[in-house]
């Protein structure tokens, strides 16, 4: 069907939203916006859907939610019996209207909904899913992308974010749904009414709190230690988690930025509500001057990243999330051997993009590193093929350099309340060795070098935009570069095909882990650059690392690489 006949099927069908009808009157008459809405679905993948909220099939809205959900029933109930299915959702605009759409959809088809009575950050909708023995769950996001967007995330029924075989499944049921006629859905009070879709309890979430509190290493620390903090739940849903955690350890003097504490999906104060961007923790640093806190913490809209920042002189100086986990897992390492604590053969999991450091500390404490591909689920589901094994119990860390972390097995995706704690208690404990954040970071970098690493986005918008990135991915395929930025390319890896190319020698060998379409380039003097397109946003996003014996050079380094590789992009 051409986007001129779509246009006018919505026009005719999609009538129950009058947000999207005024939208659709608007764009009568302009082919272009016509096209843009409409000239392809709205893709779904390991990240679910993920878009700007609005009318057409390349929009989030109530139908393509009915849609999706519609193919995920199909899928759940082919694969289990008496089905169940957790929902949680963010502050977003319209993640509590979209989370209803999706419960009346899987009600329509005889599965029961469990939804937590206000909004909830996403680790607590895998624990939901665990907790009450769910076939799948949703949770209802875009993490931390603009205001104009929204998100839906699927889950298994490990509490793991759908990986690539089972999200291929929900796909294929998903294409064969016509939007409006093969769908099924009742009213959701009714449902309510009839007991097909019923709330998470409380006992739920005071588990999920114990458990968070079990990853401490020091659990009496904190309260001693006289800790001030500072914190911004960016008009998410991690203000109640986090500050009811923070106040299980012990830290009574937390200050909460006053214009992000309640929800508010239109983030007025913060356009990207991303702790990895400083431009949102510009709100929080402004009262970090004010109040003077040991601390700063910043969690995205659906609290499974989270940021910080530290005192350094007369300011706060932010670190990166390399540097927060990679100081993570040297403090629990050494605080688990310490007491005695660390598990024989202790694992910590990484994706591909994330910083080197980690194995120098790993090496150091004789822990052994597994690398997987970009993105949480991937990491969640190497607890889950140790759970299979019963040696779970290995796993002791797992991050990746977005700024999301997680310590211990109840969850299966990057978890910002457990991490916001572990920060704190990582704090807490350097201070009363007469030791900064700052300090900390200073003499990590001098036993283990100094890494430095940063990713640049490059935005690529509607049609052309995904035509343009798939170009410059064929390009960096077919003839890759043999030197960025002066450094001879070393190693050649090619995540899509699965062949990883020695350039000295010719010599190709096998990559084991499963497709994905990443390129990495390994350089001389331990850089590397790695590019991949983003699976949730019209971006191109390119990772750099470099190692030298200072900061300084590291720096001028990257920036070199930023500029070569930029070129190589653009040009």
């Amino acid at each position: 069907m051409t986007e001129k006949k779509l246009y006018q099927q919505w026009l005719e069908k999609a009538t129950e939203d009058v947000d999207l009808q005024k939208e659709l009157q608007e764009i009568a008459g302009d082919d272009a916006a016509i096209s843009d809405h409409f000239y392809r679905d709205l893709e779904f993948g390991t990240g679910g859907l993920r878009g700007v909220i609005g009318a057409g099939t390349y929009r989030m809205n109530i139908y393509t939610v009915r849609r999706a959900t519609q193919g995920l029933a199909n899928y759940v109930n082919a694969a289990f019996s008496n089905p169940r299915v957790a929902i949680s959702y963010d502050s977003r605009i319209k993640s509590d209207v979209f989370t209803k759409a999706a419960a009346e959809v899987l009600a329509a088809n005889g599965i029961h909904v469990y939804i937590y009575t206000e909004l909830m950050p996403t680790p607590m909708l895998s624990y939901a899913v665990r907790a009450q023995h769910c076939s799948a769950g949703i949770m209802v996001t875009a993490s931390h992308n603009p205001a104009k967007y929204n998100g839906y995330k699927v889950y298994g029924s490990d509490g793991c974010q759908m990986t690539i075989d089972a999200a291929n499944a929900v796909l294929e049921q998903i294409n064969a749904l016509d939007m409006f006629d093969d769908v099924k859905h009742v009213d959701f009070a009714e449902a309510v009414s009839a007991g097909t879709v019923t709330y998470t309890p409380q006992s739920v979430i005071d588990a999920y709190y114990a458990d968070v509190c079990k990853q401490s290493l020091n659990p009496d620390l904190c309260a001693k230690s006289g800790l001030k903090i500072v914190y911004t739940p960016l008009n998410g849903t991690g203000n109640k988690p986090v500050r009811h955690i923070l106040s299980a350890i012990g830290i009574q003097d937390v200050m909460v930025v006053p214009e992000q504490e309640n929800p508010d999906g239109n983030f007025t104060t913060c356009p990207y509500p991303n702790p990895e961007i400083r431009e949102a923790l510009e709100c929080g640093l402004k009262l970090c001057r004010e109040v003077k806190p040991d601390l700063l913490l910043a969690t995205d809209p659906d609290a499974d990243r989270v940021g910080i920042a530290v005192p350094d002189g007369d300011d706060y100086a932010l670190f990166t999330g390399n540097e927060v986990g990679a100081m993570l897992l040297d403090y629990i390492c050494q605080q688990r051997i310490e007491k005695g604590t660390m598990p024989e053969n202790p694992i910590v999991v990484k994706t591909i993009v994330t910083t080197d450091i980690v194995n120098a500390i790993a090496k150091n404490y004789g822990v052994e590193v597994i690398d997987v591909l970009t993105g949480f689920k991937f990491i969640g589901e190497q607890i889950g093929f140790l759970e299979e094994k019963g040696e779970e119990s290995r796993y002791i860390f797992g991050f990746e350099e977005s700024y999301g972390y997680l310590a211990g097995t109840y969850v299966r995706d990057k978890d910002a309340v457990v991490a916001s704690m572990l920060i704190c208690e990582m704090a807490a404990y350097y201070r009363t060795k007469g030791i900064s954040m700052i300090e900390a970071r200073r003499q990590m970098y001098s036993k283990y070098g100094v890494y430095v690493h940063s990713q640049h986005s490059f935005t690529f918008e509607g049609e052309s935009g995904m035509i343009q990135m798939q170009e410059i991915m064929t390009k960096l395929r077919g003839a890759h570069p043999t030197e960025i930025g002066g450094l001879s390319v070393l190693q050649f890896d090619d995540y899509q095909t699965s062949v990883s190319k020695n350039c000295e020698t010719g010599v190709e060998t096998a990559i084991t882990l499963p497709k994905s379409n990443v390129l990495a380039f390994s350089l001389e003097d331990g850089a590397k650059v790695v590019i991949r397109p983003s699976g949730t946003e019209p971006k191109i996003k390119a990772y750099y690392t470099t190692k030298a014996e200072t900061n300084a050079e590291a720096e001028s380094k990257k920036d070199a690489l930023d500029t070569a590789f930029s070129a190589m992009i653009l040009g």
